[in-house]
């Protein structure tokens, strides 16, 4: 953006002559609306023919922080129905700097409504009908419904990654995708395994999930990048089959190793987690140097 600023730069510089005064620039937009003066933007007070490019970039980057509205996936409802995608909405950078330009090398103040273009999301419902439509993989772990705080939990966890599409190539992190398990997100202090004995903590109950979680995705087409077990046996799977996570320490990490993404579907209710992994009936297993 800056190298292409420079260019327009002297362009202007060239059809538009330089004065001096204090112009100002109001700029409107859906979420925006703020006027600046010419004169914050040169590059010395000495010389007005030259223009700061870090305070435009500066600029641009802010108005774009106010008016930018993210795109949203196409996801899947409990029913299985596909709810359509959602197009967001970004700040025109390149209009926006060929009329920051017009507006210094010109010859009064002037307003402006910022320029906007469309975001498309990555997941529309097209591509979503057609990699939901085989499952992979599927795994369920069983719980008690009497522990409240633990259950509950287990249900944040795993709406967190619901719904969650790994591209080819990329990678699935669980602490990235479910966060930091604090109070404000609603989690509970419910048992944890610490160094081989039983405690409480924030959050309890979570590594069900990604256990579950990596039972699931534990197959052909699966590289699991980083797993970690307990310091002692749990009881939901099977010895050396399980996944411990924690906030400042062990991460689950696996990448897709298909040529189509998947998607993880994350369900728990009446005592029991389930994750079923889909995909495309197309989908193959990538080979090294294809």
């Amino acid at each position: 953006m800056i190298k292409k600023a420079t260019c327009m730069l002297f362009l202007f510089l060239s059809t538009f002559p330089v004065i001096s005064g204090a112009q100002t620039l109001t700029i409107t937009g859906e979420n925006s609306s703020e006027t600046i003066a010419r004169n914050q933007f040169l590059l010395s007070p000495a010389d007005e023919s030259f223009v700061d490019l870090n305070k435009v970039q500066e600029l641009v980057n802010r108005l774009n922080k106010q008016v930018y509205k993210h795109p949203v996936n196409a996801t899947l409802n409990e029913r299985r129905e596909i709810v359509p995608e959602k197009a967001g909405a970004a700040l025109d950078q390149e209009a926006f700097v060929k009329q920051f330009y017009a507006f210094f090398y010109g010859k009064k103040s002037a307003s402006i409504t910022l320029p906007m273009k469309e975001v498309h999301p990555r997941v529309n419902s097209e591509l979503l009908a057609e990699i939901s439509s085989k499952e992979i993989g599927r795994f369920t772990t069983y719980f008690s419904k009497r522990n409240k705080e633990r259950s509950y939990n287990i249900l944040l966890a795993a709406k967190a990654i619901n719904n969650h599409i790994v591209f080819p190539g990329e990678k699935f992190s669980f602490n990235k995708v479910v966060g930091e398990r604090t109070e404000k997100k609603g989690y509970k202090r419910a048992p944890v395994i610490i160094k081989g004995e039983m405690a409480e903590d924030i959050g309890g109950g979570i590594c069900q999930v990604s256990s579950t979680l990596f039972n699931a995705v534990n197959l052909e087409g699966i590289e699991i990048v980083e797993r970690y077990s307990h310091s002692r046996k749990v009881p939901y799977v099977p010895p050396g089959k399980d996944a411990t996570v924690s906030w400042w320490g062990p991460d689950f990490v696996f990448k897709n190793e298909y040529d189509h993404p998947i998607i993880i579907r994350a369900a728990s209710y009446d005592g029991k987690m389930i994750i079923r992994v889909l995909s495309s009936e197309s989908a193959k297993i990538r080979r090294s140097g294809k």
